[in-house]
């Protein structure tokens, strides 16, 4: 498969599927929301989806090809393990985007684990309010270092072009599934977590409280956190009452506001009305 034909309508195939399930998501949380916000919708989408363009635009820059792009250049040279073995294109594809998922998990465990990430990682956390929105808004610095990353994997796993696309579609339509800030039946929900990660566990990965932030870091597969231990089935608190985002960054301006995102990484992490006291 030539990489060429890749780029002549992959960007559209996930725009479209973007666009579809973030109008859906967000028609459902005007219908049945589970939490009250508490920051109008206006102020911080402005903010999360001015994030939003911004990365795509800086990945663009970054980097001379996409990943599915990438993908394609690797088959075509023949890189990776799954083009140095003979496999059934359907049970390559299969293994590819579940490992792509793995490596996702891992990835994001490193980022709460190491200090300088998390510092990235926090423009996401620190979202005081818990919707579609939230699961696209990264820091520009994250979305290059994750690009590298995801590259890096699809090489080292000779991953087919077509399982990316699959992976980055699946992976977006459920970031922004399991950020939504939606009812789900309490039986439905326990049942669709055996295999996907719902709203209610991943919002316990976005709670103030440091154990259960550090829980639940799939974003697609729920598998998982069972399988190596950082499940979390509860909050301490009703879904309703948790409180949601980082401590000393959530609760002022720079939380809702575009200017005040890219600047998160590189500033304390007490409240702004703290530090203008301690200078004046």
């Amino acid at each position: 498969m030539q990489t060429a034909g890749f780029d002549d309508w992959e960007p559209w195939i996930r725009l479209g599927a973007f666009a579809g399930v973030f109008a859906a998501m967000a028609a459902w949380e005007a219908l049945a929301p589970r939490r009250a916000r508490l920051h109008p919708r206006r102020a911080r989408w402005t903010a999360n989806l001015g994030l939003v363009a911004l990365d795509a635009l800086v990945v663009r820059l970054a980097f001379p090809v996409a990943a599915v792009g990438f993908a394609a250049l690797a088959a075509e040279r023949g890189w990776g393990l799954l083009n140095a073995v003979a496999l059934p294109p359907w049970l390559a594809i299969a293994l590819a985007v579940v490992a792509l998922d793995l490596a996702i998990y891992f990835q994001h465990v490193m980022f709460h684990a190491v200090p300088l990430l998390w510092r990235l990682h926090r423009v996401h956390h620190a979202d005081p309010d818990f919707d579609v929105t939230t699961g696209a808004r990264f820091h520009p610095a994250e979305i290059v270092l994750s690009m590298g990353i995801k590259l890096a994997v699809i090489a080292l796993l000779g991953a087919p072009a077509v399982a990316v696309l699959a992976f980055e579609v699946i992976l977006n339509a459920c970031a922004m599934f399991n950020h939504g800030n939606v009812t789900l039946p309490a039986g439905l929900d326990r049942a669709l977590r055996r295999l996907v990660v719902t709203p209610d566990m991943h919002r316990i990965h976005h709670s103030m409280e440091a154990a259960e932030a550090n829980s639940n870091y799939g974003f697609n597969l729920a598998w998982w956190d069972r399988i190596f231990g950082t499940y979390r089935a509860e909050a301490s608190l009703p879904q309703e009452r948790m409180r949601i985002g980082v401590a000393g960054i959530t609760g002022d301006e720079r939380a809702v506001s575009l200017p005040g995102l890219l600047a998160i990484p590189f500033v304390d992490d007490r409240p702004a009305t703290v530090l203008k006291e301690e200078s004046a």
